[in-house]
């Protein structure tokens, strides 16, 4: 009641016309005024958009200084305090390559001209010499020549699979499939089954429009053309291989190539990636056993059997490794009330091409989310905590920027970090999708629901999201494919990533361009500004709300899901998963309590706590909510990979890519069902009270009281 007079009063006030001030508004008056169509610019974002993506602006190179100086410029005139924060960081190209097929006779020997076609009226092509030759980044310089065996995807159990077909790939060639894991784990895969090099191919299937749907390729249609290739990295660690766990400045300590090498982040054979044209090229002069049928291509392309042989291939690569200057771009709206809490939002900048879905089309979208919070400003708006606005660099080559980054400012982060949103690549086309730590799932949910779908105006995007009968709704972030990776894996903040579509054909390739996104990812830039207004809003709830809207019931809720598929896992062994439950019960009476706690004071608010907050009990509360997610980290981090120091959630050994809840009992027992023997499973029951160990910390951070 008293609330809603002064509130009265002050509108009263406000619409005299010799007001000398206009009085901030409610914040939740902000929050809608943030979703309103007066603040939001389709065209703003695709100006952006084209602006970022004119030329092709790979990490180091001087497109990207100035696609960082145009962001940096963006940041500045929206009146944030905004700056780059540079780093040194071991960067490798391409210095030669070459590929030659030598068929069986009497066909004569081929080499490979490696390179992605302009097409007819492509209006890039005047800085199509600027794109950077075809490579993996990290590969291992050298010549190899051997016989070519088909590894499918080039997964482990593809591998068992050759094995049951009495196929060994010890000195040969492997020619592997893109997709289903890391690039950089097909390569490792291969090497640890003795291959000597490999070549990574887009399977027309998969990615040229040869799968049941059919399809016209770019720029006719959204498939990749059959020239076209997926660059990236094969370095499966996170951040500048040379600096493991410190930040690359000016004149750090730096590892040797030979101790990167002994690290066991970068693949020990050459490899290089290839497109559809060439791989189906290679695949027509291999013999032997036909794969298996899920194993096939197209339905208009050659049969596909595994080899080895009888076709050879020469593979040559050498690479030049060299210490680049990157730079990441800060933009701070300074917190009214709670200077020293942060609310991150982040997005990479550098792509191995023109990179209009990955990662620009996020980028735009932060630009925009930037520019409508000026706006706020200039009507009042003042955030509760400080938001902080990131566009990283070197993304590509191993999430280096947003990784130094943290390094550099692990104990800031640690202790004074709200949560950290990520956007990759913001959209590439229809439906929505998020992964997040499960205290932010109803954020998410509730963000999702005062949005509309922008694809069906009728409904939300939570009404489409959930609706959906092959919806997959919130994931999780264990694997290591974008820049969240080093706020929750290495020190445990709460974040979240969010985009529209998943997966898309020109994937890495110099055809992921404006015109792509024009055409076939969001023509009206719709999505775009869907994307902008989610991640906005929620950024806008977790920097002024008085509680962080934190709710650990969901987290309990998912641990004990781990550990029921846990049982299944494990059943039939001697393996004790006492101690992990009750650890996820005492996780979830101390959720109850808190929640409870945060109630109770909120439905005690009269005249007085209008007046005289208890800010000390409000901060405090707040503050066990923020750490209970560092809880879950542990120092050692996981076995043989410490640098991962979370332990429910890490990318598996195997995959950079996937995601495993648990990631050192999943990799325990993968090693004890190899070995199978008693000191591998004690092992696995190590790990289990290891992460039972985590979770009791991250509840007694969330009672507040010492035992």
């Amino acid at each position: 009641m008293i609330k809603t007079a002064i509130a009265t009063f002050l509108a009263i006030l406000t619409s005299f016309s010799f007001l000398p001030f206009s009085p901030p508004l409610p914040k939740p008056t902000y929050h809608s005024l943030f979703l309103s169509a007066s603040l939001s610019q389709n065209s703003s974002i695709a100006h952006h958009l084209f602006t970022l993506t004119r030329r092709p602006h790979i990490a180091g190179s001087d497109a990207n200084s100035d696609a960082a100086a145009y962001v940096l410029s963006t940041l500045t005139s929206s009146n944030f305090h905004s700056h780059l924060v540079s780093y040194r960081a071991a960067l490798t190209y391409p210095a030669s390559r070459t590929l030659t097929l030598i068929p069986p006779p009497p066909d004569p020997p081929f080499t490979f001209e490696l390179r992605q076609e302009i097409y007819a009226g492509d209006p890039y092509a005047d800085v199509a010499d600027e794109v950077v030759p075809t490579f993996h980044a990290y590969a291992k310089s050298g010549s190899v020549s051997g016989p070519v065996v088909y590894v499918n995807y080039g997964r482990e159990d593809d591998y068992r699979t050759l094995d049951e077909m009495g196929v060994n790939v010890s000195s040969a060639v492997v020619l592997a499939k893109y997709g289903q894991i890391y690039r950089g784990d097909i390569v490792k895969n291969a090497e640890r089954e003795g291959a000597i090099g490999a070549l990574v191919y887009t399977d027309r299937k998969d990615y040229g429009g040869g799968g049941e749907d059919g399809g016209e390729w770019f720029p006719d249609g959204k498939w990749m053309p059959p020239s076209g290739v997926q660059l990236g990295s094969v370095y499966s660690g996170s951040g500048d291989p040379t600096t493991p766990g410190w930040p690359s400045t000016e004149g750090c300590e730096r590892l040797s190539n030979e101790e990167v090498e002994k690290d066991g982040h970068v693949p020990l054979i050459p490899s290089l990636p290839i497109s559809a044209a060439d791989g189906e090229r290679i695949l027509r002069t291999i013999g032997g056993k036909v794969a298996k049928e899920d194993w096939q291509g197209s339905k208009d392309g050659p049969v596909y059997r595994v080899g080895p042989g009888p076709g050879i291939v020469n593979l040559s690569y050498f690479g030049r490794q060299a210490i680049e200057t990157i730079q990441n771009v800060i933009g701070v709206i300074e917190g009214a009330e709670e200077t020293d809490r942060f609310v991150i939002l982040g997005n990479h900048r550098d792509a191995w091409t023109f990179g209009a879905v990955d990662p620009n089309s996020g980028t735009a979208a932060l630009l925009e989310v930037a520019q409508r919070f000026s706006k706020l400003q200039k009507r009042g708006w003042k955030p509760r905590r400080t938001i902080i606005l990131c566009n990283w660099d070197a993304e590509e080559y191993g999430l280096i920027g947003s990784t130094e980054w943290v390094e550099e400012n692990r104990e800031m982060l640690a202790s004074r970090a709200v949560a950290y949103l990520n956007v990759d690549s913001a959209v590439c086309g229809p439906g929505f999708h998020a992964s997040a730590t499960p205290q932010l799932d109803e954020l998410l949910k509730q963000a999702t629901q005062q949005v509309q779908d922008p694809d069906n105006s009728s409904q939300t995007i939570y009404e489409s999201w959930f609706g959906s009968s092959n919806s997959e709704g919130i994931g999780r972030l264990g694997g290591g494919g974008s820049d969240f990776a080093a706020f929750v894996q290495h020190i445990g903040i709460p974040s979240a990533i969010m985009s529209y579509g998943k997966g898309y054909p020109v994937y890495h390739s110099m055809y992921d361009d404006y015109i792509w996104i024009q055409k076939f990812g969001d023509p009206g830039f719709h999505r775009h500004v869907a994307v902008a207004s989610v991640w906005g809003l929620i950024a806008l709830w977790l920097a002024d709300a008085k509680f962080l809207p934190f709710n650990y019931l969901s987290y309990a809720e998912e641990l004990q899901k781990y550990a029921n598929d846990l049982k299944l896992e494990i059943s039939g062994k001697d393996i004790n998963l006492t101690p992990l439950l009750k650890s996820i019960e005492e996780l979830e009476k101390a959720a109850t309590q808190i929640n409870n706690q945060i109630k109770a004071i909120k439905e005690n608010e009269g005249w007085q706590s209008i007046w005289q907050k208890d800010h000390l009990k409000v901060r405090e509360l707040n503050d066990r909510l923020m750490m209970a997610e560092r809880a879950f980290t542990d120092r050692d981090g996981l076995s043989g990979r410490s640098w991962y120091k979370h332990l429910v959630y890490a990318p598996p050994k195997h995959n950079k890519y996937g995601s495993k809840p648990f990631p050192g009992i999943e990799d325990a027992i993968i090693k004890a069902k190899s070995l199978n023997n008693r000191e591998s499973w004690q092992s696995v029951q190590h790990e289990i009270w290891r992460v039972a160990r985590v979770i009791r910390q991250a509840s007694l951070v969330l009672t507040g009281g010492l035992t």
